[in-house]
């Protein structure tokens, strides 16, 4: 039968001088294997770097071992480790970034789905650093919506109706190092249901197609599949046990997820880094670019800001997957919402912000901006992560009437009240005028309106990050850590963000869906206290320039 994520051995993970060791041989491989030179020319010319992968993969690196469970050769790593890892490793180049993580979502089906047995052949086999996996599950007509697949796979029997082996045929579309896996896992659906099976390159009727030309992450491989009636011995069916595949496949996307969060902040930071970098050197009409606020303010710090924000979220959910060994689904999918539109916005200042330089392939921006904004569309997009987000909550809100985001409004209000200066009030004001927006939009069937249910999933998003943010803030102040201050700033500055757009959506919802008279909106919005709400914004400037000067004083 399939094991639950729970005994998946991904829990706990490794302690925090171990993960600075495996995120500095990352660094390292900027230095020799993944230099500034090879990067570039991987993205001019399309190239797979799949010896390097594979290096990365042998018995001197042997990065892979992270994620396999240390009963099977790996390392035993959490979700925290993987997180820190694949961020570091996204800073140095998405592509390189996504061909690794394949292998690692290729694997995430054996992990948690698998039988004993199977695990002990197949995660050994991954371990041992020879095979590249990749996991086949997209289909061109299909997207983010698995019960549509296509794919299927039909049993045979044998001569006592035992089922001895599976014919599968189907096709799969942008698959992830699909070009090169030594065996894919890949989604089909059965007579009993969606079911993972694992494929080996070179069987007959499997073909691995020609490399898709891409937009970005070039360094990649994203290929089609196609299956004809490829047969495979029925061991091959993981867990062994038709029918389970789209419940193995919900197990996972909370922690691959969060991985494709930090794929997006690796990258956004990348970027920040060079357009910090410049703003210190460029002189302009007799003072650097970091002297001037209308380069910092508006390209910098709110970036800055957003990306702290969301590594905060990031590093709280991966805490509680290692804790708990729950998936957080819901948490996933905010995460890769806020972090994935976040670093798009990021990549694209940091263009900006270098001028004609930043259109240029040699300073690397804009190559950042090509290669992130994938993340805001593989592994679900932010429109199916805005559905996800809007939906589970508003029925998490009508099921605890009310209770769970009066829960996070209190957590908040005991913040302010223990002097955190964090911007918490504004955050406990947004999360009861969420909680009342939740209940209006439920009692005037709002939510069948997908525009409104998106507009919702936004204040949800920037809510919960912003918690997470003042939760850090609060415990760096406790511990007095010299970066207290700086957080203290970042979180205020944010938590006027979440004001912001809790006003602005809450607004759009209750104007635009043209149901309530004008009077009855304005009562409403008195409910919500709107008008203390937007009163965020005090001291705003001066705690950029607070910020402004510990990022390029530093």
């Amino acid at each position: 039968m399939a094991s639950s994520f729970a005994s998946s051995s991904r829990s706990q993970g490794l302690d925090a001088e171990s993960r600075e060791m495996v995120v500095e041989i990352i660094r390292r491989l900027k230095k020799k294997l993944l230099t500034k030179e090879k990067i570039l020319e991987f993205d001019k010319n399309e190239i797979f770097p799949e010896e390097i992968i594979r290096q990365m993969m042998g018995p001197e690196i042997g990065l892979h071992l992270l994620f396999i469970p240390e009963e099977f050769g790996g390392m035993g790593g959490g979700a925290r480790d993987c997180c820190a890892v694949i961020q570091e490793m996204c800073k140095i180049c998405i592509g390189v970034g996504t061909a690794f993580f394949a292998i690692q979502l290729g694997s995430d089906p054996i992990i948690v789905g698998a039988t004993k047995k199977q695990k002990e052949k197949w995660l050994s086999i991954i371990a041992e650093g020879n095979s590249l996996v990749a996991y086949a599950v997209t289909e061109a007509e299909a997207g983010s919506n698995l019960a549509s697949l296509k794919t299927r796979a039909e049993p045979i029997f044998g001569d006592n109706e035992n089922i001895i082996s599976y014919k599968i045929n189907g096709t799969k579309q942008f698959i992830s190092t699909g070009g090169y896996a030594d065996f894919v896992t890949v989604l089909a659906t059965t007579p009993k249901g969606p079911a993972f099976f694992i494929v080996e390159k070179g069987i007959k009727g499997f073909e691995q197609g020609k490399s898709e030309e891409k937009h970005g992450i070039r360094a990649s491989n994203t290929s089609p599949l196609s299956f004809s009636d490829v047969i495979i011995p029925a061991d091959h069916l993981i867990g062994e046990v038709p029918g389970l595949g789209l419940k193995q496949a919900n197990k996972v996307f909370g922690y691959t997820r969060l991985m494709v969060a930090s794929m997006a902040l690796g990258g956004a930071q990348a970027a920040l880094e060079i357009a910090i970098s410049y703003a210190k050197e460029r002189i302009q009409f007799g003072t650097p670019l970091s002297s001037k606020q209308g380069y910092t303010h508006k390209l910098i710090i709110p970036h800055i800001v957003k990306i702290a924000a969301a590594e905060a979220y990031i590093d709280k959910i991966g805490l509680k997957l290692d804790e708990t060994g729950e998936d957080f689904q819901v948490e996933g999918s905010i995460a890769k919402l806020f972090a994935t539109e976040a670093a798009n916005l990021a990549a694209d200042a940091a263009i900006q912000a270098l001028g004609g330089y930043g259109y240029i392939h040699e300073y690397q921006v804009e190559k950042i901006k090509r290669d992130v904004r994938i993340t805001s569309i593989y592994e679900g997009t932010s429109e199916i992560q805005q559905n996800i987000i809007s939906t589970f909550r508003w029925k998490k809100t009508r099921k605890t009437k009310g209770g769970f985001y009066e829960d996070l409004a209190v957590q908040m209000e005991n913040l302010a009240e223990a002097n955190f200066e964090i911007g918490a009030k504004y955050l406990a004001l947004a999360a009861r005028a969420l909680n009342r927006t939740i209940t209006l939009a439920h009692d005037n069937r709002l939510t069948r309106k997908q525009y409104v249910m998106f507009l919702l999933a936004d204040i949800i998003t920037f809510l919960e990050v912003g918690a997470g943010l003042a939760e850090k803030a609060q415990t760096l102040t406790k511990a007095g850590n010299p970066e207290a201050e700086k957080f203290c700033a970042m979180s205020r500055i944010f938590s006027n963000d979440v004001a912001q757009i809790v006003c602005q959506n809450i607004t759009k919802i209750i104007f635009g869906s043209a149901i309530f008279k004008t009077r009855d909106a304005m009562k409403f919005l008195e409910t919500i206290s709107y008008s203390e709400m937007i009163q965020s914004c005090q001291n705003l400037i001066k705690d950029m320039d607070l910020v402004s000067k510990f990022i390029f004083e530093d």
